[in-house]
């Protein structure tokens, strides 16, 4: 059975793409060719240069095994740490929400 994948909208395959350029700068900063990382990351040499590309259709463990390669995964746990506006909303959240006692008067 041929694998579904999505169609990437135009923001996120911008920041793909970033983030495929940022990738292939650190290993080559580091200068590991793409052969040798892709070895470290068990994956094929096709599957490091799509994650280079900013493919869409590359897994997410994909890229993290690579970010792991150049000891750069630590920065994917930073992914989401800092969200502001869910915080706001959950704060929202919860300060709209009174309890009411059974006898029908709020607290």
């Amino acid at each position: 059975m041929a694998r579904r994948t999505s169609v990437p909208l135009p923001r996120v395959a911008r920041v793909l793409a970033q983030l495929g350029q940022n990738i292939r700068l650190a290993r080559t900063r580091r200068r590991l060719s793409a052969e040798l990382c892709a070895e470290r990351a068990g994956m094929s040499r096709p599957t490091l240069r799509a994650i280079e590309r900013g493919d869409g259709g590359v897994t997410i463990g994909a890229i993290a095994n690579v970010l792991h390669s150049l000891g750069l995964v630590d920065d994917l746990a930073r992914v989401a740490s800092e969200d502001e506006l869910g915080r706001k909303l959950e704060d929202a959240l919860l300060e709209s929400k009174q309890r009411v006692r059974r006898t029908g008067r709020a607290e």
